[in-house]
């Protein structure tokens, strides 16, 4: 890891009547490298889903990545309700350490799709089957592997947030 010089001191040096020149300001590109390979307890996996009745098969997706170690977190925001909560998760993401997000949807299955619509980082949709699914959750399957162009989203079985959390971990190992 590179050192950074310590800022110099705005007060003149004693007797030379001209102050010191100014530390030159580094980018934030710059200041995020000094952070590579640093160990902290940030997790590496976000897991959201549009709804807590999503909860009983996505917190399989969490199982799975505990017992591989790997620290995730667990979020409840809809799409439709709240759709700049979504897209300011996204957006913050990677600054908050995620590498991973897993999005777990159902019927419309949107949640994915903005998710990916706002970063850069993989996004695994899981379509979720619900009372009022179409074919067994074909519906949000469809809407989660049918995204335009420069919106990719990764997409498991129907329900299937532990393979969710599978492939999260071979991203991570990649």
């Amino acid at each position: 890891m590179e050192e950074v010089p310590a800022p110099a001191s705005p007060t003149p040096a004693p007797g030379s009547g001209t102050p010191p020149p100014p530390p030159v300001p580094q980018t934030e590109t710059e200041m995020e490298h000094q952070f590579d390979g640093l160990e902290v307890d940030a997790p590496r996996v976000g897991i959201v889903m549009g709804s807590k009745s999503d909860m009983p098969v996505m917190e399989k997706a969490g199982k799975e990545l505990e017992e591989r170690g790997i620290h995730h977190e667990v979020r409840v925001m809809s799409a439709h309700r709240d759709p700049d909560v979504v897209a300011e998760y996204a957006r913050n993401a990677r600054m908050r350490g995620l590498r991973v997000i897993i999005a777990g949807a159902g019927l419309a299955a949107a949640l994915p799709g903005v998710v990916a619509a706002h970063t850069d980082l993989p996004v695994i949709g899981v379509p979720l089957l619900s009372r009022t699914s179409v074919a067994g959750g074909l519906d949000s399957l469809l809407a989660i592997a049918q995204m335009p162009p420069g919106v990719p989203v990764g997409c498991v079985g129907v329900d299937a947030a532990r393979n969710a959390a599978v492939l999260a971990a071979r991203i991570l190992d990649a």
